[in-house]
């Protein structure tokens, strides 16, 4: 059985998609879910919140999408036995444009997949905060889309252009490809804000809105920079149990 391909997803930066990647990826590793988490961002942010030193990166996705490489001679291992990366590296920003020569380019993603995603319960991929080639190839690749949305103002703004670049790839590239949900990200339950926007994105979205929300949370900010997930950094706080809540459900759904 293959496993399911969930891209993370929103042009809007600052929104916690790479938090939400690296996170729910760690969540369902220590749920007993094979993962792999696929770093689509030029800026490597992922790779690097799980302690990969990007630096000693000898290949990326870049080489498989680029140079055909195999995947298997560029996904890494992490400190998790159930979690594997395939990282990024900043050469992807040339790969926007390197891309656009190539026949079927926005099918170079899924075609890396193929071969991998039989050997993984969820293969994840974070995003680069733009719609360019490299998120057009994730969207085409993918099954589902997560697509957190920020407790703040504006959150909606910009949503409808992704949904309707979603809609383009379903009509032309990948028919089956699904909205998985709407996440909450950075919420704080004393902010009047908070509230409106999840009463403003539940009134829109209805039954597509995850019913955990990640709540704003010191840790979730601090642990990247020691190279590990909130999970891993402290599991009791706000923000490792928001994230291991948004696994448990998401492994419901697909029951």
């Amino acid at each position: 059985m293959s496993g399911k391909i969930i891209a993370i997803a929103n042009q809007k930066g600052g929104v916690g998609k790479t938090t939400t990647s690296i996170n729910l990826a760690v969540a369902l590793a220590d749920e007993g879910k094979r993962v792999l988490l696929v770093d689509a961002d030029p800026q490597a942010n992922a790779s690097s919140g799980l302690g990969i030193d990007i630096k000693d990166i000898k290949n990326s996705i870049y080489e498989c999408l680029i140079n055909n490489m195999d995947p298997h001679k560029v996904i890494l291992s992490t400190k998790n036995p159930n979690l594997f990366i395939l990282p990024s590296h900043i050469n992807l920003v040339g790969a926007e444009i390197e891309i656009l020569s190539i026949n079927d380019r926005e099918q170079l993603m899924r075609r890396v997949l193929k071969q991998v995603e039989n050997e993984y319960d969820y293969i994840l991929i974070d995003c680069s905060p733009s719609l360019g080639t490299i998120t057009v190839n994730a969207l085409t690749a993918c099954n589902t889309v997560i697509i957190p949305v920020q407790c703040e103002y504006f959150a909606l703004e910009g949503i409808s252009k992704l949904l309707n670049t979603i809609r383009i790839i379903k009509s032309d590239l990948n028919p089956t490809i699904q909205i998985e949900g709407f996440l909450l990200t950075m919420y704080d339950n004393r902010l009047k804000l908070s509230n409106q926007v999840y009463d403003e994105v539940t009134k829109h979205f209805g039954n597509l809105v995850f019913g955990s929300v990640i709540s704003r949370n010191v840790r979730i900010s601090e642990a990247p920079s020691y190279g590990m997930s909130v999970i891993d950094y402290d599991k009791e706080s706000k923000g490792a149990q928001s994230y291991i809540a948004l696994a448990r459900e998401l492994i419901t759904r697909g029951k």
